[in-house]
């Protein structure tokens, strides 16, 4: 039969099938594919899922509904308030203990060690006074040797059992530690030819100076530097400002706010109690710890400012008097034997250069603005603090006149004249020292007793802050979820 619409016939012994082929052994070729994978493909559709997929989803479902959402926002809120408290506490803390270490522990250690450097000079100064004085020598003078010597080693057997966690001062104190007998036994041995009348007296005396000059005190200078450097570490843990904490305390207020101000929005109710407790817990914290760390801000300000910076000063004060005395002890000394490069008696030039260091150029007048006595003048912020300096600098002139005049007789031959304006009674050069160095105490006192007091000022603003912020926190925490739980008990 022919094709109603080609006009052709269609093959003998075929029927059609309908729909396209190509899909239809698509489709087999897939079931076929499908069924030979084995059981790969059905363990990859029944893959479980992770608990926090399953978390996530419920949390996305919970947020759907404002009770849901409620529940979110409490949780939040008092995850904030909860950080916010312990952020406080944890930054306090570390700077109270900084703080507290400045009063109790760096300040000291540095001042010990200006002690240290002081009792080495001194020490210096009186052997080579001693020696000047040959077998005239007074028992007084033999005891001030003794107790430097001593009050050297007490203290660096306080600061090796004290300081911690620098090896620079560790390393010092060691090397003090070998070199103070070394240099006990060279002065004795000084003494002991000195007093048979020998020359080589002076030589070992000159060595045992050589020594302290070119091994004890500068191991003593490293030694004040490095607990000099960790005073000022720890006024800046101190006085650092607690970003963290401040910035915690900003965020949870913000969000307290934030949920505040929504559920008016939702309920026209200007206040909830809960939360309104919570922002006023936090806002009581937040004011509490910027105005205690600005107050003990100040307070350890004032301390380094008018109690360290001055202490530093009259140390090194202190020093270059006991330096300059020692190189005009020694000027008696050697005779003329140690010169510089230029042919000039080394230790005079010592003097002179520790006398400008000490009060400027000159032997008259007010001390020079970039002296130490200057400095400290211009540090010293009241009348107690100020008089010891301004004495300390009208003795230091008188002491230069008095050592003119030695200088003079010296000069001329008279070496006996010479040496009773060093070494003599009232009118020598070593009873201007004495005074300068009592006066330079007196500052230093002076200075100790305020940076202590203002240090104290400044730890004290920080008491009670650490268990006020727990406390309040806690109770802000607790707050902000009551409060949340009001509006969730009107959905039951």
């Amino acid at each position: 039969m022919s094709n109603p619409q080609t006009g052709t016939a269609p093959p003998s012994g075929r029927t059609p099938v309908p729909g396209p082929s190509a899909a239809g052994s698509g489709i087999f070729a897939g079931s076929g594919s499908a069924l030979s994978s084995g059981t790969g493909a059905g363990a990859g559709a029944v893959r479980r899922r992770t608990a926090w997929a399953d978390g996530v989803d419920q949390l996305r479902a919970a947020a759907t509904t404002e009770p849901g959402r409620l529940r979110i926002i409490g949780a939040v809120l008092a995850f904030l308030v909860v950080a916010f408290g312990a952020a406080t506490a944890w930054q306090v803390t570390d700077r109270a203990a900084a703080a507290r270490d400045v009063v109790e522990r760096s300040q000291p250690l540095s001042a010990d060690a200006a002690d240290i450097y002081r009792s080495l000079a001194d020490a210096d100064t009186t052997a080579a006074s001693g020696f000047l004085a040959g077998g005239k020598e007074t028992q007084a003078t033999r005891k001030r040797y003794e107790a430097d010597i001593a009050m050297a080693a007490r203290l660096l057997a306080k600061a090796a059992s004290n300081t911690s966690g620098s090896d620079t001062a560790a390393r010092q104190i060691g090397k003090l530690n070998s070199l103070l007998p070394r240099y006990t036994g060279l002065v004795e041995t000084a003494r002991t030819n000195n007093r048979q009348g020998l020359p080589l007296g002076g030589a070992y005396l000159r060595y045992a100076n050589a020594q302290m000059r070119g091994e004890l005190l500068p191991a003593a200078r490293e030694l004040y530097v490095a607990e000099t450097a960790h005073l000022r570490a720890d006024y800046d843990s101190a006085k650092a400002w607690p970003w963290l904490a401040l910035s915690a305390g900003v965020v949870a207020l913000g969000a307290l706010v934030w949920a505040q101000r929504r559920n008016y929005r939702r309920t026209n109710r200007v206040f909830n109690y809960g939360l309104l407790a919570a922002t006023t817990a936090s806002a009581v914290v937040l004011l509490w710890l910027a105005v205690g760390h600005s107050v003990a801000r100040a307070g350890l300000n004032t301390s380094y400012e008018d109690g360290a910076r001055s202490l530093n000063v009259l140390n090194e004060a202190r020093i270059d008097a006991l330096q300059a005395r020692g190189d005009e002890n020694l000027t008696l000394v050697a005779r003329g034997a140690v010169v510089t490069e230029d042919q000039q008696d080394f230790y005079e030039v010592g003097y002179r250069t520790g006398m400008k260091d000490l009060a400027g150029v000159g032997r008259s007048g007010a001390a020079a603005a970039d002296s130490k006595l200057g400095s400290a003048l211009a540090l010293a912020d009241d009348d107690a603090g100020r008089r010891p300096v301004q004495e300390a600098v009208e003795t230091v002139r008188q002491w230069q006149a008095r050592h003119a005049e030695a200088r003079t007789a010296d000069d001329q031959g008279d070496y006996d004249r010479a040496l009773a304006k060093v070494i003599g009674g009232g009118a020598a050069t070593g009873q201007s020292f004495d005074r300068v160095d009592t006066q330079l105490a007196r500052a230093l006192d002076h200075e100790q007793r305020q940076l202590r007091r203002a240090a104290d000022d400044g730890r004290g603003a920080l008491t009670g802050l650490v268990t006020g912020a727990v406390v309040l926190a806690l109770l802000g925490a607790t707050g902000a979820v009551l409060g949340i739980g009001r509006r969730l008990s009107e959905y039951r």
